[in-house]
């Protein structure tokens, strides 16, 4: 299965902010989208997880993004914005529940966790936590959406919209599109 993304434009207030843009990305391999800051990066991240109206024709795993509801789409995407501001006092167990899908079992929730190195925190106030820590609670939650990595052959995808450490020359950030339920290890997060 693939993401394909075939012509993408995009415009806001008269002004082009994608034009004519074409990326496919294969299920099970990290593709990664660099480049300066205004470059395009996020908008076109917004498109291919069906967040913002464009011309041209996104499909992935051989749905039409723009014909397909918000619920069937999260049941074969996850997306980590690059940051998930909360204005409700939850807790780290309801942020993380909120990724699991009615037929999947709780103890998901507390894997996640441990898989980002946050077991022990599941009744901490999010609110109250670092900006690190509440973005791996985040990465929990989407981890929990697409825990199983293929279910009834149909890959599921995870997109990582995240500022890249590493220095790359002449481009600020890079956003990645991680294919399946990669799983992270806890020193990669800390």
């Amino acid at each position: 299965m693939w993401l394909n993304a075939k012509r993408i434009s995009v415009e806001v207030a008269g002004k082009l902010l994608l034009e004519d843009v074409t990326i496919s990305a294969k299920a099970g391999a990290v593709t990664a989208i660099v480049g300066p800051s205004g470059a395009g990066k996020s908008t076109l991240m917004s498109v291919l997880s069906g967040d913002i109206q464009y011309s041209g024709q996104v499909e992935l795993n051989n749905l039409d993004i723009q014909e397909t509801s918000a619920s069937e789409l999260s049941q074969h995407r996850a997306v980590l914005a690059q940051s998930a501001p909360l204005a409700f006092p939850f807790t780290v167990w309801e942020i993380v529940r909120l990724g699991i899908a009615p037929n999947e079992p709780a103890e998901i929730a507390s894997q996640a966790l441990s898989q980002v190195g946050m077991s022990g925190f599941e009744r901490s106030d999010f609110q109250s936590l670092s900006g690190g820590e509440q973005q791996r609670v985040q990465l929990a939650r989407v981890l929990c959406q697409v825990w199983q990595p293929v279910e009834n052959d149909v890959p599921r995808w995870l997109f990582w919209m995240n500022r890249c450490r590493a220095s790359i020359p002449g481009n600020s950030f890079a956003f990645c599109i991680l294919p399946d339920a990669l799983r992270i290890k806890e020193e990669a997060l800390l």
